[in-house]
C-alpha cells in the first residue's frame, strides 16, 4: 500500500491533464438542492425546476452521467423525473429510507422511487443510515434490496457509509456493489488509514461526497456558523496552503479528489449552472506537488455534517 505521504503520485499527476470531459465522466451530480433548502453555505435555497432542468442539460453535455439522490431528499426524486429529458442517458443512484420507518415501508418508498423518477430499472439503490445494518434488523434490510435487485427495479446495490460506521467491516460482511463514502482534502481519513484502497480491491465502485464539505472550504472563518467556530483555525490554515500553492479551493477540492485512482465518482452539489461550469473548469487544472497531507482536518464534529 502507497504510504499516505504529502505529493500525489507522478501517474496521477500526468492523469490530471487529461481533456476536461474525460474528467467530468468522474463527476456525479448531487440533487440534495434539488429537493430541499440545504447546505451549511447555500444561501440560495432550494433550486427552482427551470434551473434544474437547465443543471441537468449543462452536466450531460459536459460529459456528466451519474446523478445521486435520496427518498430522504425532500421532494428532489419528483423533481428530476419532471425535469430529466429523455435523451439524458444518466445513471440514477438513489437511497432507501432509514430502517426506522419500518420494513414494509422502506421497500414500498423504494418503489416509489421508481415511480418517481420516472426510470426504471435505475442504477442503484443504497442503504443511506448504515448504522440500520449494524443491528438485527440488518440482514432483513439487506436481503430487501438484494430481493429489488433480484426483481430487475435495481442493477445494483450498495451502502451509504460515514467514517465511523466501519466501511471496510460493512463491505467485508455484505458485499455491496458500491460505497459512497466521505473524502475530501479536509477529510483524508480513509486514505490515511488505507481503507480506500482496500475496498477498492474488493471490488467495490466507489463515490465519494461532501468534496467541498458543503462549502465549508470556501467560507471565510467569520462566516461559520456557532457550531463549526472552532473550526475557523484549521480551516484558515488549509485555505493559506491552498493560495500558497497557486491554486483556488476549487481547483485544489475537485483535483485531490479526481486524482486518486480508488475513487471512482466525485459527487458534487451544486445551486446553478454556472457552479457547475466553475467545478467542470476547475477539475482540468494541474495540480502542482506540495504537501497535501498538511491540508487534512483532524476533527470529526468538523468532518461530519451529521452532527453541524
Amino acid at each position: 500500500m502507497r504510504a499516505a505521504g504529502a505529493a500525489l503520485p507522478c501517474s496521477l499527476m500526468t492523469a490530471r491533464n487529461n481533456i476536461t470531459t474525460s474528467l467530468a465522466s468522474r463527476i456525479g451530480l448531487g440533487t440534495v438542492q434539488f429537493g430541499t433548502d440545504y447546505g451549511v453555505s447555500n444561501t440560495a435555497g432550494q433550486v427552482p425546476a427551470p434551473e434544474v432542468a437547465a443543471i441537468l442539460r449543462s452536466a450531460h453535455a459536459a460529459g456528466i452521467r451519474v446523478l445521486d439522490t435520496a427518498a430522504g431528499y425532500g421532494t428532489a426524486e419528483e423533481v428530476l423525473g419532471a425535469a430529466l429529458a429523455p435523451d439524458q442517458d444518466f445513471a440514477i443512484v438513489t437511497k432507501a429510507l432509514p430502517l426506522s420507518h419500518g420494513l414494509e415501508e422502506v421497500e414500498r418508498r423504494a418503489r416509489r422511487s421508481l415511480d418517481l423518477l420516472r426510470r426504471a430499472p435505475a442504477d442503484a439503490i443504497l442503504i443511506h443510515a448504515a448504522r440500520d445494518l449494524a443491528g438485527s434488523e440488518g440482514p432483513r434490510l439487506w436481503a430487501l434490496l438484494e430481493r429489488l435487485r433480484d426483481e430487475g427495479l435495481y442493477r445494483r446495490i450498495g451502502i451509504s457509509a460515514y467514517f465511523g460506521d466501519g466501511p471496510l467491516e460493512l463491505a467485508r460482511r455484505y458485499r455491496p456493489d458500491l460505497m459512497q463514502l466521505p473524502f475530501s482534502i479536509l477529510d483524508q481519513r480513509l486514505r490515511q488509514n488505507g481503507e480506500l484502497a482496500l475496498l477498492k480491491k474488493l471490488g467495490i465502485e466507489i463515490h465519494v461526497r461532501s468534496v467541498f464539505l458543503q462549502g465549508l472550504l470556501f467560507m471565510d472563518s467569520g462566516q461559520l456558523p456557532a457550531r463549526l467556530a472552532h473550526a475557523g483555525p484549521a480551516l484558515a490554515a488549509t485555505q493559506a496552503r491552498i493560495k500558497q500553492a497557486g491554486l483556488r479551493p476549487i481547483e485544489a477540492a475537485i483535483g485531490f479528489v479526481l486524482a486518486h485512482d480508488d475513487v471512482d465518482i466525485a459527487i458534487v452539489g451544486v445551486t446553478s449552472r454556472d457552479e457547475l461550469a466553475q467545478i467542470v473548469s476547475a477539475s482540468a487544472t494541474r495540480l502542482p506537488d506540495f504537501d497535501w497531507r498538511a491540508c487534512a482536518i483532524d476533527d470529526p464534529v468538523t468532518l461530519t455534517p451529521s452532527f453541524w
